[in-house]
């Protein structure tokens, strides 16, 4: 089976960033292509790891603290220094998560008590 390896262009759409991201990511070296040349792939690892960076800013994450997660890889390759760092920086998150939610709850019956009553006024 052929290892499976994207051009920079592919890489851009397969996962919906701009070239200028993508440098980036390479830049503060959370990215590694091989390249060839001028010209830039991607492999399975470098997949993977995209994949990781932006589920990773999905949840809110910093691309430092991203970047060190997935440098503790190669510190343990079994993994279990990642997974334990994994949910630590998960628990906290999740709490900064809840922090937002309830703000935005209160700030929510806030808007409806102040909408409501100068819809009264009508």
């Amino acid at each position: 089976m052929t290892e499976q390896r994207l051009g920079f262009k592919e890489m851009c759409e397969r996962f919906g960033v701009t070239p200028r991201t993508l440098r980036y990511y390479e830049y503060i070296e959370l990215l590694s292509p091989e390249r060839e040349g001028r010209a830039r792939y991607y492999g399975p690892r470098e997949i993977a790891r995209m994949t990781l960076i932006l589920r990773g800013r999905k949840f809110g994450f910093s691309l430092e603290e991203i970047r060190q997660w997935l440098e503790l890889y190669n510190a343990d390759p079994e993994g279990r220094l990642q997974m334990e760092k994994w949910v630590e920086l998960a628990d906290r998150q999740l709490g900064e998560l809840q922090s937002r939610i309830d703000e935005l709850v209160e700030a929510r019956e806030e808007l409806k008590r102040l909408r409501d009553d100068v819809a009264r006024q009508l």
